[in-house]
């Protein structure tokens, strides 16, 4: 095809175009936060550079203010090797290109392997890190029930496809654990799991022996370890929320889990204050409770008409076993439910130790028949009546035949505590869990 001299012209001006690149350079460093002069107009917040130093590979980093006509940026790996001058060239949008073959890789937040099994081969389409959830207006409503394979979950916090749900714990009373067993037994087509701000030594651990070849099989991990600094372990959590929605819109069930949102807000935090944010309630910048929503509004049901759907478990680190810190408190409002891990259950030998009366599913209205919704009302009484009188009881103040109330509950909680109790290699069902349930009743109106 001939081209008249005016496109020919156009088109040599877009190769020498493609070929031109901005630079900038690197001023100053002060903490976290580098200065660079010479791409000010050419640059917005979120926007990214590579730096150059002469004595190791590319730096990237993230573009987080600007100040007296210099941008201010955070590097997304330590700032050894960085000196005046450093070269700062304008990268490309921050994107993944997703593939199916990820299944079962560990990547990092910017898209690369670190399984030692060689590289990612990359998808036909990029996608951005940072992307709108749906209009509300015109967002798919929540699935049917799901099966999430742990009968505490089923039968009390019962959970719906498109859900999002508070995992939220102390440290040590077992977050992986349950993760690992939602991972291999929950009802799914593809596992996205982000570890952010995990321990480095943990890693192999939670992938060899919590979720196994077969949980791993139809996963994809996404890791940023403690000491990676605060961009990377931010870019975890949008990372591996842009893969859960590549494979949602691809019309598959995924089921996405983050430990935990409160390392994700206290990386934002950190950078909210190399950025020049007051710090507010504890310490944290306004920054943190402005991005919380932004991030768990991605998950949930797709545009109507796609039938995939982003299943949300997300775990809240509670500092000092405080349920009420502002991280945590922020989280509850915007999450479809709360699921309360205490360490005292633990301690007692139950695991998952799951606080059945502190934990709360908002769509179980929609989703348990009439005599499900019965059975877990009345496990749910027997265990607050027996909860409020066990210390009457262990002290010997209560006499068996005053009350016939408690009577019934003295016989029946160990029974539905025993029914709670989960190993990790054991997978139920709604279904299974409700018939486990009835069964630990049967006896209620026995003599």
């Amino acid at each position: 095809m001939q081209l008249n001299p005016s496109l020919k012209g156009l088109q040599s001006a877009l190769r020498r175009a493609e070929r031109l690149r901005l630079h900038g350079r690197v001023v100053g460093a002060e903490g976290l936060q580098l200065n660079v002069e010479g791409l000010a107009s050419w640059l917005k917040v979120g926007a990214r550079l590579h730096l150059q130093p002469p004595d190791r590979a590319l730096v990237p980093a993230e573009v987080v203010g600007f100040q007296g006509g210099q941008a201010r940026a955070l590097a997304f790996a330590p700032l050894e090797g960085i000196a005046p001058g450093t070269p700062a060239v304008l990268a490309p949008q921050a994107c993944l290109s997703v593939d199916e073959s990820w299944l079962g890789r560990v990547v990092d937040p910017l898209g690369r392997a670190i399984d030692g099994k060689g590289p990612l081969r990359p998808g036909p389409l990029p996608l951005p890190v940072r992307a709108a959830p749906p209009e509300a207006g015109t967002r798919a409503r929540l699935g049917p029930r799901l099966d999430l394979g742990v009968r505490a979950l089923d039968a009390f916090a019962t959970c719906r496809r498109g859900q999002r749900l508070g995992l939220f714990a102390a440290s040590g009373v077992g977050k992986s654990t349950l993760l690992s067993m939602l991972a291999a037994g929950a009802d799914c087509d593809v596992a996205v799991l982000a570890l952010v701000g995990e321990r480095g030594r943990e890693l192999r651990e939670f992938l060899e022996d919590d979720l196994g070849p077969a949980g791993l099989a139809r996963s994809v991990v996404v890791c940023a370890t403690s000491d990676s600094p605060p961009l990377m372990r931010r870019e975890a959590a949008l990372a591996a929320m842009a893969i859960a929605e590549h494979f949602a819109d691809a019309g598959r069930q995924v089921l996405l889990m983050m430990d935990s949102v409160t390392r994700f807000a206290l990386a934002l935090r950190e950078i909210g204050l190399a950025a020049g944010e007051p710090p507010t309630t504890r310490g944290y910048t306004p920054g943190v409770f402005a991005e919380l929503p932004r991030l768990l509004e991605r998950a949930g049901p797709r545009a109507e008409g796609c039938a995939g759907a982003i299943t949300g478990l997300f775990t809240v680190l509670v500092e000092g076993d405080d349920h009420d810190e502002p991280v945590a408190d922020a989280v509850r409002g915007i999450l479809d439910g709360h699921v309360v891990l205490d360490r005292a259950i633990g301690e007692r030998g139950r695991y998952p130790a799951i606080d059945i009366l502190r934990s709360l599913s908002r769509t179980v209205p929609g989703c348990l028949q009439p005599e499900e919704a019965a059975l877990m009302r009345r496990a749910r009484a027997i265990l607050a009546l027996h909860a409020e009188m066990a210390d009457l009881v262990r002290l010997g103040a209560y006499r068996a035949g005053a009350d016939p109330a408690v009577d019934e509950a003295v016989r029946l909680a160990p029974r539905i505590e025993a029914m709670l109790a989960q190993g990790k290699g054991e997978r139920d069902s709604v279904a299974g869990a409700f018939a486990a349930l009835a069964e630990a009743l049967g006896d209620a109106d026995a003599a």
